[in-house]
């Protein structure tokens, strides 16, 4: 397989990717008319978003080493068809709990798709262009921010929130349809066991890695997740902005996303990483400095949006190569850390604004978080030497 080039069966990882994309983001967007329809509190829909991360996390290392029986083609079939069933159910939940299990259940695929497609659209690519062809896989992730979850976000707040969904289930049948026609078969890798393969996470180089994509990415999350309030309160904007600036924030991950596919072909995975979170560093330590100047935070979002997906590609392509004979579960384990990394980004950045600080302290949040995975980066590269120096010395002797 390796050296094909297929257009087509990488826009059906793309397609996919963008379905994916808008059920993560869309909820956050449509949250109020949730809550209302279903008479629940704002806090308590939160829930449904937190639910479909814990899915991404469970689901991702687990169908990954379930579908290891089934050739990488019919195992991203499989994955789209739990991934529209469970989204299209989404939009006839009637009660808080059947939609909390719905947005459980619908996340379990995302981390898998992402993993296998990963691995997949690297087989497809030609020589020394694998970082292109994965970026391609992760740009229907980018385009959903940009076209895909504004779009839901206005058909449901100004219609119904279930439509949303229904436009996922959608895009979910035309995944299966790009799919089926355009992705050619894969031999199924030859794979260990799943309790072989599990062996993995006792690799110190290959959990690095997960961690730093948890830490490194939770940095970008940390900023993310106060967007709104520091755009209305911190900057003075009108709050019918904030929608504005998620477009604007979602075009800067499109060009990062490309960008770093670049920087993983100029450099080795990990050093693009390094170069790309040295410079989120800076960019987010810059923007707690100047949020309050107007519209200079638009344009503020668009770089650090930008940044923080220069990071996606080469992370991956790092983790890939970690985890030989193990490819499939270790880049799907990356997705269920970049889920992780939301989740504590929101967290701590959440805390000092508990404690009455300026919403700018999650840009700082998101800053040390960053820094915390440069310096665990340069660790795994000191690591590495160490691992290749005492190598060569056994083998002189």
């Amino acid at each position: 397989m390796a050296g094909i080039t297929n257009k087509k069966a990488l826009l059906a990882l793309a397609i996919g990717g963008f379905g994916i994309g808008m059920t993560e983001f869309v909820i956050m967007g449509i949250l109020p008319d949730v809550a209302t329809a279903l008479n629940i509190t704002i806090p308590q829909a939160g829930h449904f978003i937190s639910a479909y991360a814990l899915g991404v996390v469970v689901g991702a290392p687990l169908l990954t080493s379930i579908g290891n029986k089934w050739a990488p083609h019919k195992m991203l079939l499989y994955l789209m068809v739990w991934f529209t069933v469970f989204n299209t159910l989404s939009a006839f939940a009637d009660s808080y709990y059947l939609l909390l299990i719905s947005r459980f259940l619908s996340g379990l695929p995302h981390g898998a798709f992402f993993g296998i497609g990963a691995v997949v659209a690297g087989k497809l690519a030609k020589e020394g262009k694998s970082a292109k062809a994965i970026a391609t896989m992760f740009s229907g992730l980018t385009v959903a921010n940009v076209i895909g979850v504004p779009l839901g976000t206005y058909v449901g707040h100004h219609f119904h929130w279930s439509i949303s969904f229904m436009i996922v289930g959608v895009i979910g049948i035309l995944t299966m349809l790009s799919i089926y026609f355009w992705m050619p078969e894969i031999e199924k890798t030859k794979t260990k066991g799943v309790k072989e393969e599990f062996k993995l996470f006792k690799n110190l180089d290959f959990l690095g890695l997960i961690v730093l994509t948890m830490v490194g990415t939770g940095g970008f999350f940390a900023w993310y997740s106060y967007i709104a309030p520091l755009i209305t309160d911190v900057a003075g904007l009108n709050e019918n902005i904030v929608s504005y600036a998620m477009i604007i924030a979602g075009l800067g991950m499109v060009v990062g996303n490309f960008v770093g596919a670049k920087l993983a072909e100029i450099f080795t995975p990990l050093k693009a990483v390094i170069i790309s979170l040295v410079v989120m560093v800076s960019v987010l330590l810059l923007n707690s400095f100047i949020a309050s100047s107007g519209y200079i935070v638009l344009l503020m979002t668009f770089i650090i949006g930008m940044v923080a997906f220069t990071v996606s590609t080469p992370i991956q392509m790092a983790v890939i190569k970690s985890a030989k004979g193990s490819e499939m579960l270790g880049s799907s384990a990356n997705q269920s850390a970049f889920n992780m990394g939301n989740a504590s980004g929101a967290y701590f950045a959440g805390l000092p604004i508990a404690y009455g600080l300026s919403y700018t302290s999650a840009s700082i949040v998101g800053a040390i978080m960053a820094c915390s995975g440069v310096i665990l980066a340069v660790s795994i590269v000191w690591y590495r030497k160490q691992k290749a120096s005492k190598q060569q010395l056994a083998f002189q002797n």
